[in-house]
């Protein structure tokens, strides 16, 4: 009898130590994922940030935002910003200056707050017929070049910066300046859409003062890199949904001048044969409500009573719509209606519904 306990108690060890084995082994063969696949899974891949295909739990989170590609044309219209933007600020500064863009994307009006870097000119702007506001940003590189630039630096230096200051009046000034034609370049590309007329409203150095939209608000936002040979910045230009609103149906065109549910020609060609369409006109003299028994006993040579006069009005009807009255007379061999009064309201809209 105790042998056969020890023997049971020694088959109980071993299942132990085997389940114990086991557990390590597989403890042993679990996975771990390195940074690179964390970062993939995640969305947050740093060496990518500009792209605009998301991955992971992030092109989750970024899913309701509506994607700027559904507004065709505000790539024509910032295209055009460019070429405007290279000219003016040529003649502005006396330098040869290339403007190029670089990114078009959609984001959260929070976000973009939160990513400015510091310091930067944060323009706030009023689109005068969209009735909203919109948000320039100027980064520092760009606001030392242009100090530079026109208060007559050398071609070829690299313009000084003193980090760690605010803006001085000069500086604040100069840069306003330039915003204000970017401002008018911008009327200019949006005049052959619709207009648009963008003054400023005021220039802030804070974000938390330039907040012109809810931070989870969608906001398009535009990335322009401005180049003097050896100096330059970025302008970023960011526009709420919000704003463009108002000329959401403008920016779904996918080219200029184009017109949604209508066509011109086959306007035209429905509306011609509508005018050559033979339509049948009957005259009312009376109508009269009478039963079905008397309907069935109407006999051959009967006389109906009607309750109209030689000089009162008929009417003239097209199928069951009523056109206009007229009074009954006789033209050489034929019975007339003269037209005594005007057209209804209700044949008048179908006439001019179809000019």
């Amino acid at each position: 009898m105790d042998e056969e306990l020890e023997n049971q108690n020694a088959a109980e060890g071993q299942d132990w130590a085997d389940a114990e084995q086991s557990a390590d082994s597989m403890v042993g063969s679990e996975r771990i994922l390195n940074q690179d696949e964390i970062d993939s899974l995640l969305g947050f891949d740093l060496s990518d940030e500009e792209a605009a295909e998301r991955s992971g739990i992030r092109a989750i989170i970024n899913s309701a935002l509506v994607s700027y590609e559904r507004l065709p044309m505000l790539e024509i219209v910032f295209d055009r910003l460019v070429r405007y933007m290279t000219t003016s600020l040529r003649n502005f500064t006396s330098d040869n200056v290339e403007v190029s863009l670089d990114n078009i994307s959609s984001i959260r009006f929070g976000d973009y707050l939160n990513s400015i870097p510091l310091p930067a000119i944060l323009s706030v702007f009023k689109a005068e017929e969209l009735e909203n506001y919109g948000l320039l940003t100027v980064d520092s590189n760009l606001i030392y070049s242009i100090v530079d630039v026109l208060l007559g630096g050398r071609r070829g230096t690299a313009a000084m910066r003193i980090e760690g200051r605010p803006y001085t009046t000069i500086e604040r000034v100069l840069v306003q300046r330039m915003v204000e034609v970017v401002l008018a370049d911008a009327k200019l590309a949006f005049e052959p859409l619709t207009p648009v007329t963008f003054t400023l409203d005021r220039l802030e150095t804070n974000p938390r003062f330039a907040a012109i939209a809810r931070p989870p608000n969608a906001a398009i936002l535009v990335k322009l890199r401005v180049d003097m040979e050896d100096r330059g910045g970025r302008i970023e230009l960011l526009l709420p949904y919000a704003t463009l609103e108002p000329i959401r149906k403008m920016l779904l065109q996918q080219f200029m001048g184009e017109k949604f549910g209508r066509d011109n020609i086959w306007e035209g060609h429905l509306a011609t044969e509508l005018w050559t369409t033979q339509m049948e006109v009957r005259a009312v003299l009376d109508e009269q409500q009478i039963s079905l028994r008397e309907v069935l006993d109407l006999q051959v040579g009967q006389t109906i009573m009607l309750n109209a006069t030689p000089d009162s009005l008929i009417e003239l009807r097209a199928g069951t719509i009523p056109l206009t009255r007229g009074r009954m007379g006789r033209r050489n061999h034929h019975i007339a209606v003269r037209v005594e009064a005007p057209l209804t309201p209700h044949a008048r809209r179908a006439v001019q519904s179809l000019k």
